[in-house]
């Protein structure tokens, strides 16, 4: 296992106290400067820094592990696994559906698009300049997504997505990124969250779910979204929840 280490909420970045580390295994920092140009320029490049050291990661025979503050990531993740010869399946467990595009979005909240992106939409901002191949909405699985805007609700009715709970995870076949935003345990267990919801479930269960996925083999990479505001009194509680979340 290598550690891909991204700390940035979309361009911004974050101390490294808000998404501590204590692990054996090796650390691969994405921290460039993200000086030059808007927005989209400057998470491409992010995204594009991302997937290489994915993609080397993969070929070193290793399952890379992404650490970031947000889900847009994933589309760095997906990108240098396609590089590195690997097509996969997403798992995504989030409380929120992160199926929005920029038609639908009310807010213009990007990390509220990270999945329909990789499935596609909107392809012209991030997919063509990363290269990445969408995924079929069949190889994407959404796990638990509570909280849902009507828009997201209405594609999920008529898509291909497969949404599932905590407790019964129905995996596709084949190599599998799992991604997971730590808000999908409940707000009550994982404090100064950017967006909480309630009423989710508890950390053990996804824990579990957690265990029995990597039990299959079929994982090939992680991608652990924290986001979350820096708070370095919450430091050591983090960095148990990080490391659980590792595995």
């Amino acid at each position: 296992m290598g550690i891909v280490y991204v700390p940035y909420h979309h361009d911004e970045r974050q101390p490294d106290s808000s998404i501590p580390v204590r692990s054996g295994a090796p650390i691969y920092p994405v921290t460039p400067a993200l000086t030059e140009g808007d927005l989209v320029h400057r998470l491409t490049a992010l995204f594009a820094d991302v997937a290489r050291e994915v993609e080397a990661d993969v070929k070193r025979g290793s399952t890379p592990v992404v650490l970031s503050g947000d889900c847009l990531v994933s589309m760095g993740v997906l990108t240098g696994l396609q590089s590195a010869g690997i097509d996969p399946a997403v798992v995504w467990f989030d409380a929120h559906g992160d199926v929005h595009t920029l038609e639908s979005s009310s807010s213009g909240y990007l990390g509220g698009m990270s999945l329909r992106f990789l499935l596609g939409a909107n392809y012209e901002l991030f997919g063509e300049k990363l290269g990445f191949r969408p995924l079929p909405e069949n190889r994407a699985v959404l796990v638990d997504a509570r909280d849902l805007d009507p828009a997201e609700a209405e594609y999920l009715r008529t898509s291909q997505v497969k949404r599932c709970p905590v407790g019964n995870v129905e995996l596709p076949d084949g190599p599998l990124i799992v991604h997971v935003d730590a808000d999908v345990i409940d707000a009550g267990e994982v404090p100064r969250l950017r967006f909480p919801v309630g009423n989710g479930p508890a950390k053990a269960a996804v824990l579990e779910a957690l265990r029995a996925i990597r039990a299959t083999g079929q994982v090939v990479a992680m991608d652990i979204a924290c986001p979350w505001d820096p708070a370095d009194e919450l430091e050591s509680a983090r960095a148990e929840l990080v490391g659980e979340l590792i595995g």
